[in-house]
């Protein structure tokens, strides 16, 4: 009799991970909610916070960089070391604000001299002031030149002031006359002028007003000179009628309180009998007269 092989099944524990073929479609269900009410209002708040933190921030570096600027004017030359240990911060955010005047044109950097150095390695960089920098400590500039004016009126009379605003006014329009004698027309020579003007601190630009040019100068650079001495504004309406070749009529004025110096340019020509054989002498003079008349020496 033939012996019977019984065979056992073996049986482990369970897979961990199922095989292939028991693997479906799988779909993962992502639950989306809405935020509450409250939730919103507790980030908006949020960012509020954040962006009042940040312009506080931005606020103190401001304040403590004016502080370093200060020192740069009070104490200059002076190392980073030094403004650290004067104002009590550390020498990393002093530089930090150092290299940022120095960045925007506000301060400059030099050397130490040898002379008197301790020790060896490189000279220590001594931060100073520009004349950018010393400008946010204002200057008297305007109060000088009114005092200076103002003894010239006392000591050789008020045509003395008149004779030096005119030559003032001469000396910057003579930088562009080639460039103010191309143009055809008074229109044409007034978008050059305003050009011009822009490159001497006006901001100036023009722009077509009925049968004219406006003139507009946006800035003054001796608006607060020109309040009480009003025979600068007056060389210069001058001056802009000698080079457009036309009479101009002066609209308004910084110096009087306006948003910009304002003048009126015609598109045609003066019709005044031999105004165009009138010299260069002759034009520099024109200018209205306290009644609203448009004079020349010619007139007088």
């Amino acid at each position: 009799m033939s012996q019977r092989n019984e065979v056992i099944q073996i049986t482990g524990a369970p897979r961990a991970v199922a095989s292939l073929d028991e693997i479906g479609n799988i779909s993962v269900v992502k639950k989306v909610g809405t935020s509450s009410p409250a939730a919103v209002v507790d980030m908006d708040t949020a960012a509020r916070s954040s962006a009042q933190q940040s312009a506080a921030g931005q606020a103190g570096d401001g304040r403590t960089r004016h502080t370093v600027a200060r020192l740069l004017l009070e104490r200059g030359p002076i190392t980073a070391v030094e403004v650290a240990e004067e104002l009590g911060v550390s020498p990393t955010a002093v530089r930090r604000h150092l290299d940022a005047l120095v960045a925007e044109g506000e301060a400059w950097t030099r050397e130490s001299s040898r002379r008197g150095r301790r020790g060896r390695g490189r000279p220590a960089k001594l931060f100073l002031l520009t004349e950018a920098g010393r400008a946010r400590f204002g200057h008297a500039y305007d109060d000088l030149a009114v005092a200076a004016l103002r003894f010239l009126a006392e000591q050789a009379g008020e045509q003395a002031v008149r004779s030096f605003a005119r030559q003032r006014m001469a000396t910057l329009v003579s930088h562009h006359r080639d460039a103010l004698a191309a143009g055809e027309t008074p229109a044409e020579r007034a978008e050059v002028l305003a050009n011009a003007l822009t490159r001497e601190g006006y901001a100036a630009s023009t722009r077509s007003v009925g049968a004219g040019e406006q003139l507009c100068q946006h800035h003054c650079p001796v608006a607060h000179v020109a309040a009480d001495f009003p025979q600068l504004c007056e060389a210069e309406t001058e001056a802009f009628a000698e080079v457009l070749g036309t009479h101009v009529q002066r609209l308004a004025t910084i110096a009087n309180g306006d948003a910009a110096c304002t003048t009126h340019v015609p598109h045609t020509r003066s019709e005044r009998p031999g105004a165009h054989d009138r010299s260069d002498t002759e034009l520099t003079s024109a200018g209205p007269n306290p009644h609203g008349r448009w004079n020349t020496t010619a007139d007088s």
